[in-house]
């Protein structure tokens, strides 16, 4: 098989590491990819957004799967336009993505398919947002409606930080159109979890649980962030848990999203609450997690490709993926001054070396190639995973092989899954 990734992050860096595996491919291409894509495949100058010369080049190169990594071109409908060429591409259709795009959308199929979720309103008008929230107080959640990179919620402690956030999203737009609109939320108790199926539009497969770390500091402190670090499995992630969530939660949105003739397919990602009686949705992403997915492929014991194969035309009934018995850790390196303004151009040492300890593996983010070196060229530059028979060991294997990188300009939490230990 030919197959192009969409993508240049950590994640599809993970995506082809997976499927370069894979027996049944002939040929790897990724668009636009990073220095460690290109170790595993052929980087094309693409970008990921660029809708028509993805096409293009598909058609051009005969490629028979499409996976796109990121959410943006997801949303902008490369799957529509992929299938009008006659190319299969593993991923939902710009109607199915507004699951992501649009937090009041999930919401509404959440109501519709009897989903376990929090209470919520939404609102176009800065002054109404204002107004309820001195009526049902705080805690609470303020979220922007549209994609803002993973940095559009704020979870309020206070009524004045929930007004501080309505005032930033919808009048001084910090994140553009994707504010225009805000959703509300009751704010829920408990532990976080992400967990991800590959769907076909009917069926589900299970494909891992994973907690993201989402806040920039130690101990869960300082703003939102793309993710910096994950384990799996979480210890409250229990069979039950799971149970639950793919009964209750994945398989109800399915029917839904048929029900509207919006079938979904490719990854599903559902960002869950567990409370005392059980899993509550707050989001629901469709792609991969970064850095989940660095953290979860490597438990994976079963060839992807021909999974992806299935989602893609509605064969996923008879697939059964094999998983490792063992604990993952991934641990993220930034730039200085992320999610802030930072700087790039730094060079990183010690890559390799860092790659060749016990269960470790080194997935490119945001770097570029350079005469032979490797630069940071990003917010979150590194993911560095290792797996273990636990997660301390999983944790602790992570940790070493980020201590045998030398970066200057590099920096990364030292607590990632402190508190499931």
């Amino acid at each position: 098989m030919r197959v192009l990734i969409i993508g240049s992050g950590g994640r599809e860096h993970a995506l082809a590491w997976a499927i370069a595996k894979s027996p049944r491919l002939n040929k790897l291409y990724i668009a636009p990819g990073n220095p460690g894509t290109a170790q595993l495949g052929e980087n094309v100058p693409l970008r990921a957004t660029d809708i028509p010369g993805i096409v293009s080049f598909a058609l051009e190169h005969k490629i028979d799967l499409v996976v796109p990594g990121p959410e943006a071109p997801l949303v902008a409908g490369i799957a529509d336009a992929l299938a009008a060429a006659g190319i299969p591409c593993c991923g939902p259709s710009a109607a199915a993505a507004q699951l992501e795009g649009s937090k009041k959308f999930t919401k509404e199929v959440a109501e519709a398919a009897h989903i376990p979720t929090a209470a919520w309103a939404s609102f176009t008008h800065a002054l109404e947002a204002h107004e309820y929230i001195e009526a049902v107080g705080a805690p609470i959640v303020i979220k922007a409606d549209g994609l803002a990179a993973g940095k559009g919620v704020v979870v309020a402690e206070t009524p004045e930080e929930a007004h501080e956030a309505i005032t930033a999203i919808m009048e001084d737009k910090v994140h553009g159109a994707a504010g225009a609109l805000v959703v509300i939320e009751q704010c829920l108790v408990g532990e976080e979890i992400s967990v991800f199926a590959l769907c076909d539009g009917e069926d589900a497969v299970y494909l891992g649980v994973a907690a993201d770390h989402k806040r920039v500091g130690e101990n869960d402190t300082g703003p939102n962030t793309g993710g910096m670090g994950a384990i799996s499995p979480p210890p409250w992630a229990t069979q039950p848990v799971l149970d639950a969530t793919m009964d209750k939660i994945i398989r109800p949105a399915l029917r839904e999203m048929a029900r509207r003739g919006t079938p979904f397919r490719g990854f599903l990602f559902a960002g869950l609450m567990v409370e005392h009686d059980g899993p509550k949705l707050i989001e629901f992403n469709v792609r991969f997690g970064d850095p989940e997915c660095e953290t979860l492929l490597p438990l994976l014991d079963s060839d992807i490709l021909p999974a992806l194969v299935a989602a893609t035309n509605g064969t996923l009934a008879g697939v059964k993926l094999a998983w490792r018995n063992a604990a993952s850790a991934t641990v993220v390196m930034c730039a200085k001054g992320y999610p802030g303004a930072y700087a790039t151009g730094s060079e990183i040492y010690g890559l390799e070396e860092a790659g060749e300890l016990p269960g470790a593996t080194i997935f490119h983010a945001g770097t570029m190639a350079d005469q032979g070196g490797i630069l940071a060229n990003g917010g979150r530059v590194l993911a560095v995973n290792a797996i273990g028979k636990d997660l301390k060991e999983a944790i602790s294997r992570a940790y070493a092989a980020v201590d045998r990188l030398d970066w200057e300009d590099g920096f990364c939490r030292r607590d990632i899954g402190k508190r499931a230990l």
